[in-house]
């Protein structure tokens, strides 16, 4: 079985994703270990150090699905899921509206 990589670039790439977790010290570490990005990933994975980058949409949050949205709507409602599955069809920011107005709803309600 052949290494792909001594103890100490393992040791090095580590202290250098650690120190700094970016997609910047990735492509730094391929360049000087003459490896490929998917390779760098695959051993920092394998080291339990790589952290996988969250996806934002443009306005910066994390995105949800409108299925998501829809189940969230009916455990307020608690109610099943299945009677609001057709709710998916609807277009996002009216779901994110009903689910904003339901959870003020609740929320004046309780207090």
């Amino acid at each position: 079985m052949s290494v792909n990589y001594t103890a100490e670039q393992v040791k090095m790439m580590t202290v250098a994703y650690t120190e700094n977790p970016s997609r910047e010290t990735v492509e730094k570490l391929s360049e000087d270990l003459d490896k490929s990005i998917k390779s760098i990933i695959s051993k920092l994975s394998r080291e339990g150090v790589y952290k996988k980058t969250v996806y934002k949409t443009k306005t910066g949050e994390t995105p949800v699905t409108k299925k998501q949205i829809v189940q969230e709507v009916a455990d307020l409602l608690e109610i099943d899921y299945v009677d609001l599955a057709g709710l998916v069809k609807s277009p996002k920011p009216e779901l994110k509206t009903l689910l904003e107005e339901l959870h003020d709803s609740l929320e004046k309600k309780n207090s």
